[in-house]
């Protein structure tokens, strides 16, 4: 059988990038059981409330949903468990020294499968007031308007 070969995104944590100012990203492998691994094949996730912390020199994931496989028997998983992350030492001890400065945290931005292996990309993030956000999306807003009046321009000028 042939191994598998690049990379296949399963979820997004789209509401992460619009909540939190994203400092540094780091890329993590997952400790899954069998039927996760399954569950995510299937293209089953969602990282919506999880979050990552640091505890004993090792890093977890918690509260990210991967639903239960269908095809499971008596031998399936919870489907919001805490979840082991493989990371360098010297990784995580950097991550926890920006976590312990304030105001940042960790947050999954993706899940994805790369060369068959089940990673997530982390962030350390730094939560956005409610004024970034309306400015964040004001500003998104002119740029399309802006694109749109010079698409426009250029379609009458042809």
């Amino acid at each position: 059988m042939a191994r598998e070969r690049g990379e296949k995104v399963v979820a997004t944590n789209r509401k992460a990038r619009h909540d939190y100012l994203i400092e540094d990203t780091y890329e993590a492998g997952i400790v899954l059981s069998g039927t996760e691994v399954k569950s995510l094949r299937q293209g089953r996730a969602s990282l919506v409330d999880g979050y990552a912390f640091i505890d004993g020199g090792e890093i977890w994931l918690d509260a990210v949903h991967i639903p239960e496989y269908t095809e499971g028997t008596w031998n399936n998983h919870a489907p919001r468990r805490k979840r082991k992350l493989l990371m360098h030492k010297q990784e995580i001890v950097k991550i926890s020294h920006k976590t312990k400065e304030g105001g940042y945290t960790l947050v999954p931005l993706s899940l994805y499968f790369k060369d068959g292996r089940a990673k997530v990309e982390l962030a350390v993030a730094k939560g956005k007031r409610e004024y970034d956000k309306r400015q964040a999306l004001r500003e998104r807003q002119d740029k399309r308007e802006a694109d749109r009046a010079m698409a426009s321009r250029r379609n009458l000028g042809e």
